[in-house]
């Protein structure tokens, strides 16, 4: 009889430890699946996404606490599917987010180029518009100075017409002076031959009267 109870005893004793041994191991699970939420939960950038697969995963953990031994199974794969789901969710989450803002970032830099573009543009216009008026002026400088040219070599040309008509009439004037001159040489020559000629006849006409008064004087008695 005593080896009996005693046989009982030690089932008993056994069946406790494999008890405990179950409970830890049980105990062990609900503080590695909490941990694990709490893990991403504190996580800086997986934290605040997925927060619905989170409570989810913080329920099926809680179910698996309370959860008999026939349970406990299926609670535990649900439990470990949930917290895995929660932090694939989050990832996910995530990446969409770093998708969302690359494409952002990728977005401002086609308007920051399309505006460095537009800017580039502008300022060829500009450039372009800059040399336009500066020819525009180059070429109105020219005509300008053309025009003076034009004007300058015309003024000239006058000044050598009236040059060339002043010393036509200063020869016309030289020739009609050179002309009274031979003129008024030769009507001196004459002059000074019609004097000497009269000089010359001058005494013969004086002796042929004093010849011809004293005749008359002898004649008388």
């Amino acid at each position: 009889m005593k080896r009996h109870i005693r046989l009982l005893a030690a089932v008993l004793l056994a069946l406790g430890a494999v008890g405990a041994v179950q409970a830890r191991k049980d105990d062990m699970d609900i503080v590695r699946l909490s941990h694990s939420l709490d893990q991403l939960s504190s996580d800086p950038t997986l934290g605040v996404y997925a927060q619905a697969e989170q409570a989810l995963a913080r329920n099926a953990v809680a179910r698996l606490a309370d959860a008999s031994s026939r349970e406990r199974p299926h609670a535990l794969y649900v439990a470990e599917r949930r917290v895995d789901q929660a932090r694939a969710a989050a990832q996910l989450e995530d990446a969409r987010a770093r998708l969302a803002q690359l494409a952002r970032e990728h977005d401002q830099l086609l308007l920051q180029r399309s505006q460095i573009d537009a800017d580039a543009a502008r300022r060829e216009l500009e450039f372009q518009r800059m040399q336009y008026q500066i020819a525009q002026e180059e070429a109105a400088r020219l005509q300008q100075q053309g025009a003076e040219a034009a004007s300058q070599a015309e003024a000239a040309k006058a000044e050598a017409d009236r040059a060339r008509r002043l010393a036509a009439a200063q020869s016309r004037v030289a020739r009609a002076a050179k002309h009274e001159a031979a003129l008024a040489a030769e009507a001196a020559r004459a002059m000074r031959s019609q004097l000497q000629q009269d000089d010359t006849s001058a005494p013969a006409s004086s002796d042929s009267a004093g010849q011809h008064t004293g005749g008359k004087k002898h004649g008388k008695p």
